[in-house]
């Protein structure tokens, strides 16, 4: 594959996965390990409380990683993943996250991914992706 190719697996098949079509997850952004997504809450996004579900904001999280992370040659999995949630999220406000790499080696990588909501930061977290050659 290409370096146009991996953007392109990048962005339309680990950003366009099951989950990210029932969530309702957009592809922003993909550049080489870089990535923006964004999901705008509904009523099933959202937890008992009516603010966006500490769940619905990780899976964004993680797909941001996910998309990060495979926009190089090997494809990768997410094995690890750690969230701090700063402040609750407005059910009815845009979240965008940005994934961006710590580190990133042969075989692992570490990145970080910042979620905002109307400009405030609503979560920071590190995910780490296991990289592996697919067979051909």
């Amino acid at each position: 594959m290409n370096k146009a190719d991996d953007l392109t697996f990048a962005r339309e098949v680990v950003g366009g996965d099951p989950l990210a079509k029932h969530l309702d997850v957009q592809v922003e952004e993909v550049s080489h390990d870089h990535a923006v997504l964004s999901l705008a809450p509904k009523a099933h996004h959202l937890n008992s409380g009516g603010r966006v579900h500490g769940g619905t904001i990780y899976a964004l999280m993680d797909l941001a990683a996910a998309v990060a992370a495979n926009t190089g040659e090997r494809r990768s999995w997410l094995v690890e993943g750690k969230v701090n949630f700063l402040t609750a999220a407005a059910p009815k406000t845009k979240l965008t996250a940005r994934a961006a790499p710590v580190d990133i080696k042969r075989r692992l990588s570490l990145w970080e991914v910042r979620v905002e909501s109307g400009g405030e930061l609503v979560a920071v977290g590190q995910m780490m992706a296991y990289h592996f050659k697919p067979k051909a």
